[in-house]
């Protein structure tokens, strides 16, 4: 065998090796990124007092990071207040 075709032929195994890497590898992040989203389907939902709670402390934190205005932050969490309140 000539050395082009052992190059060749060694070539062509690493890169078939190498992409049977990757789908075992884009196989499990698939099965990894199932568990989570079960994970978060099936957690208990936060009453309307813990949502309320976390979306004030987000948009405090976004005030603090000079994100958004207070005044946007007062408005946005009375909207979502409005909703969440609504919902339950």
């Amino acid at each position: 065998m000539s050395n082009k075709a052992v190059h060749y032929v060694s070539k062509s195994a690493a890169a078939a090796a190498g992409s049977l890497g990757t789908a075992a590898a884009a196989a499990a992040s698939a099965v990894a990124a199932a568990a989570v989203a079960a994970s978060i389907v099936l957690s208990p939902v936060p009453n309307a007092a813990d949502r309320l709670d976390g979306v004030h402390a987000d948009l405090l934190r976004a005030v603090e990071l000079n994100q958004i205005t207070a005044e946007q932050a007062e408005k946005f969490e009375a909207k979502l207040a409005g909703r969440i309140l609504g919902e339950a």
